[in-house]
């Protein structure tokens, strides 16, 4: 981070010790966050995952982070934090109480008094804890990070499918739309060899028609074993094409702070 202020249309990353990132565009500032000191579900293309998960984040520590975050884009940038993204270290919805108080403390009057509506919880997909969500009507945003809609393809890379299928997540997605009414994002990266087919593109095409939703297509943040290699665009068009004639929002994201380690999945590699 430079010691001046940088132009608001200015990319910069900054990483924190705490594990957060800030992400300046030109229409918003986003903080990302982190729920866990490592992470349990060992994903196998994050570099998080090789870590383990120590411990859960207290809530004072999460909303720390935000606190922190916020002073920066207002030192750096002369601009306020407007976005909120847990999609940092660690899985959300298993360290949900504390998650949630924290939220709790960074929209109230007395807190950050952030809006509700500008924060998104990021979860691989634990349906015991969505319905729960859906239960305890929560105000933020929901996003899955799918990556598969096959059941045999999503297990080998997000071994918690084994014990959270697709059939289960689709239960719980539907419930806390009936609850909520509120859009689901569903963040999915495109590998070479592993999910490039249009055989997996009509598969999520499928999910996503089971409640209202939209995608992200994600740049993929390599994590140095190269295992995991990014489709080719033509497949990403491919993907999007298909997604858009069928009415589902879809669009592609270019991946941010790669250049300090901070992009999705690599805030442990120089850890």
């Amino acid at each position: 981070m430079s010691n001046g202020r940088d132009s608001p249309n200015q990319a910069r990353y900054s990483k924190t010790q705490t594990g957060c990132v800030l992400i300046p565009t030109e229409k918003r500032i986003t903080a990302c966050v982190s729920s866990q000191v490592g992470c349990s579900l060992a994903c196998k293309f994050c570099a998080t995952a090789r870590l383990k998960r120590q411990r859960n984040l207290s809530p004072d520590e999460i909303y720390d982070q935000v606190a922190a975050i916020k002073e920066q884009a207002e030192l750096f940038f002369g601009r306020p934090l407007t976005n909120i993204v847990f999609m940092g270290m660690g899985e959300p919805l298993l360290n949900y109480a504390n998650v949630t108080e924290a939220i709790e403390k960074i929209t109230s009057q007395k807190g950050l008094n952030m809006a509700r509506k500008r924060i998104t919880v990021s979860t691989v997909g634990v349906a015991k804890m969505i319905r729960k969500m859906a239960d305890d009507q929560v105000k933020f945003n929901l996003a899955v990070s799918l990556h598969s809609a096959i059941n045999k393809t999503r297990s080998s890379i997000i071994p918690i499918n084994d014990t959270n299928s697709l059939e289960e997540l689709g239960e719980a997605l539907v419930y806390w739309y009936q609850k909520t009414k509120n859009k689901v994002t569903y963040e999915y990266v495109v590998w070479k060899g592993i999910n490039d087919t249009e055989e997996d593109a009509r598969a999520l095409l499928k999910f996503c028609k089971l409640v209202p939703s939209k995608v992200n297509l994600i740049e993929y943040n390599p994590i140095d074993d190269g295992e995991f290699q990014q489709a080719s665009d033509d497949v990403l068009n491919m993907y999007m094409d298909l997604l858009e004639k069928n009415g589902i929002t879809t669009r592609i994201r270019k991946s941010r702070g790669k250049d300090i380690d901070a992009a999705c999945g690599q805030l442990a590699n120089k850890s």
